[in-house]
């Protein structure tokens, strides 16, 4: 399965598919570090079987048709081609990686910057420059960094990226001038989507619990829909209940039963019914038990590994091993 494998492994299958003369061409356009990423990677890659190496160069093609459609035409030009020629769920998946990757391009030093450093430049910043300039990094160093913010400022710059939609060159312009850091070109001049609720969502499912109920006890008291808009595109631990078997039996068999037993410690007892119900008789029974001699638990401990769980839940759904019901269209067909 193409799942099992790692992008650079992706990447490595794809140049070694087009053969020596048209892989050389490509790595004219890349750095010394990326062709040294790459080298290695191939070298290593080893036999691919070819239903897996046709899955990856269709997606190579359809990240390249994307990429094109993108910067020739803008955005929703590009979505009324890819729906048309994917449908509206594949359309929305080719989008979303391709705008990430024009973001990552564009602000290139957020990728190499430590967070610390970061943080320092961003914290006296507006909440809107810096819910501009976190729109462009990952989302697990967003989380990072709102979670360093003073609870005020906290809650409006979450609130700054869930309300976000676009941004021209010239209001990137006015941030890089702003910050008086020197960033990378960007590669067009279409408006770019940034921010948003999705985005925001994504870093919400990334932040530790504490931090996440006071964002959004914050954020329910200035704008109940927004905060409620937000939840309903996460995935928490309690949504849980609203998994299919299989997919509760695939993402237990990848979990510690250590936090499994923590974090079944302090929820309540719809969940409990539902993980248990999809555990063999063997494993439930040892789970209770040690549930019965795990005592003086903090709640810290309890969220920390309900958090492991959510993020196996989510690396399994991206990986396309299980499915997260998050309301809306449903995708599945069969």
């Amino acid at each position: 399965m193409t799942t099992s494998l790692r992008p650079e492994q992706k990447a490595a299958t794809v140049i070694v598919s087009l053969g020596v003369d048209k892989a050389s061409k490509i790595y004219k356009y890349l750095s010394e570090e990326e062709i040294e990423k790459l080298t290695v990677e191939v070298a290593k890659l080893g036999h691919v079987e070819a239903k897996a190496t046709e899955e990856i160069l269709d997606d190579f093609y359809k990240t390249c048709l994307t990429q094109k459609v993108v910067t020739d035409g803008g955005l929703e030009y590009a979505r009324t081609v890819l729906e048309k020629a994917f449908g509206e769920s594949t359309a929305n998946n080719l989008l979303q990686k391709v705008t990430q990757s024009l973001k990552s391009r564009s602000f290139g030093f957020i990728r190499k910057s430590d967070s610390k450093n970061l943080f320092s430049i961003l914290q006296h910043e507006r909440p809107q420059t810096i819910a501009l300039v976190l729109s462009y990094t990952t989302e697990d160093m967003t989380a990072e960094l709102i979670s360093e913010l003073p609870p005020e400022k906290r809650f409006k710059v979450v609130e700054a990226i869930a309300r976000m939609e676009s941004a021209s060159p010239d209001g990137i312009k006015i941030v890089e001038d702003e910050i008086k850091r020197k960033f990378s070109g960007i590669i067009t001049t279409d408006y770019t989507t940034v921010g948003g609720i999705d985005y925001i969502a994504n870093v919400m499912n990334r932040m530790d619990r504490g931090n996440e109920k006071l964002i959004f006890e914050e954020l329910g008291k200035k704008d109940a829909d927004l905060a409620d808009t937000i939840r309903k595109k996460m995935f928490v631990f309690e949504d849980i209940v609203t998994m299919d078997n299989r997919s509760i039996q695939r993402f237990i068999r990848e979990c510690d039963m250590k936090d499994m037993v923590y974090a079944l410690k302090g929820t309540n007892e719809q969940i409990s019914e539902a993980i248990f119900a999809n555990m063999s008789s063997r494993m439930r029974e040892s789970i209770m038990s040690d549930m019965e001699v795990t005592v003086n638990v903090r709640v810290k401990d309890v969220q920390e590994a309900q958090q492991r769980i959510v993020a196996t839940i989510r690396r399994l759904e991206e990986e396309g091993e299980l499915i997260i019901s998050k309301g809306g269209k449903d995708d599945i067909i069969a």
